[in-house]
């Protein structure tokens, strides 16, 4: 006789979507459920990694809940091909967690936005690493924020929020607001920025041409809101910064860095274009004067946006 073989149903496959498993969803979520899975729609997709950082205390905590999200379709995950190795898992919205999204915000899943073949496109993009540099950048931030008092992450808008509002002028890569107080400094220093997170697949000039955008922003608006270019390493960015020279709108350097070398963005690893140093904590570019030639009046730290 035939052997039949059967496969059984592991404890990480999902159940079906179901107004069943959605009622249990619900009655499960904690606040800090909500708030992750607001924070994986916002941005698109988040590692294993950046989850943990941002809202829990261990990575075990983390990959257990994570886990239980997945089951519950709240969350759906993939792991991209790596060479060596195995990736991360990377998190996108799930069917069931779009459809608490919507409920929470009064509408439907096409008010809200969400297909799950376009929540999915993510992990065959070719942008998909540069959209989790990006959200690696801001989860070094929160990160910061979390083991540093007196220092946090006011705002984090993606770029498809940042077009929305001045796609017909500049489209940087994501907007924030960070806030530090020292104690050399008790009173809040509070910075806005724009960051453009590059990973090295353009040419310098196109990184450079940018700033044409935020100049004519920053000409529209009255307000002069520094750029911030976050770099793959030193030579990328020892040519960027001779082919900018000095720029009409303040900007400012990094490469990317271990978050436990320097503090991460946060810390002092920005060089002011025009400037040969020291490197600055990211504060303290609020005392960044505007090139010349921009002749409106400058008030960083206010981008207008609330």
């Amino acid at each position: 006789m035939k052997n039949t073989i059967r496969h059984r149903q592991t404890p990480s496959t999902p159940r079906r979507a179901t107004p069943e498993l959605f009622l249990e969803l619900r009655a499960r979520l904690t606040d800090r459920d909500r708030a992750l899975l607001g924070l994986v729609w916002e941005h698109r997709v988040l590692t294993t990694h950046q989850l943990a950082t941002i809202f829990f205390t261990t990575p075990g905590k983390a990959r257990d809940r994570l886990l239980q999200l997945f089951r519950l379709k709240a969350l759906e995950r993939f792991q991209p091909w790596v060479p060596a190795g195995a990736a991360p898992y990377h998190w996108v919205l799930g069917p069931l967690g779009a459809q608490h999204l919507a409920a929470h915000r009064d509408t439907t899943l096409s008010g809200l936005g969400y297909r799950r073949s376009t929540a999915l496109q993510i992990s065959h993009s070719r942008h998909l690493a540069h959209q989790v540099g990006v959200n690696e950048f801001f989860t070094q931030l929160h990160a910061h924020a979390r083991r540093t008092p007196g220092t946090r992450l006011d705002k984090w808008w993606p770029e498809r929020r940042c077009t929305q509002l001045w796609g017909d002028l500049a489209r940087p890569d994501a907007y924030g607001r960070w806030t530090e107080t020292t104690p050399a400094s008790p009173a809040p220093t509070t910075i806005d920025f724009f960051l453009e997170h590059d990973t090295g697949s353009v040419t310098l000039a196109k990184v450079a041409a940018k700033l044409n955008g935020y100049q004519a922003l920053a000409e529209a608006t009255g307000i002069t809101t520094p750029v911030l270019f976050w770099l793959p390493n030193t030579r990328r960015e020892t040519h960027l910064r001779a082919l900018l020279g000095t720029p009409p709108v303040p900007v400012a350097t990094a490469v990317h860095t271990p978050a436990d070398a320097t503090g991460g963005p946060a810390g002092p690893v920005w060089l002011p274009a025009g400037n040969d140093g020291p490197r600055r904590r990211l504060t303290e570019l609020t005392n960044t004067p505007p090139a010349p030639s921009t002749t409106r009046t400058s008030r960083t730290g206010d981008t207008g946006c609330r």
